[in-house]
């Protein structure tokens, strides 16, 4: 039987990680469109690494979730 709060936790870090993706996504087109040839402006640099840092953040909760899941499985195993 699967712990209830274990399957909304996995589900809740998820969606943050899947969030955090879109956030970056909508990025995209300004970062594509940067010039190659000049400097990133002050605030468009920040932004990046608030996003960076979230996206970075959300992705490895979830991982360590999942691993941790994983372990706690394997230790109980056979």
């Amino acid at each position: 039987m699967s712990d209830v709060n274990e399957m909304e936790a996995l589900k809740a870090s998820f969606r943050g990680a899947l969030a955090a993706g879109e956030r970056l996504q909508e990025l995209q087109d300004r970062v594509a469109g940067l010039d190659s040839h000049a400097d990133i402006g002050t605030g468009d640099l920040e932004e990046l690494g608030r996003v960076t840092l979230a996206h970075a953040i959300a992705a490895q909760a979830l991982r360590g979730f999942v691993v941790s899941m994983q372990t706690r499985r394997s230790v109980g195993a056979p």
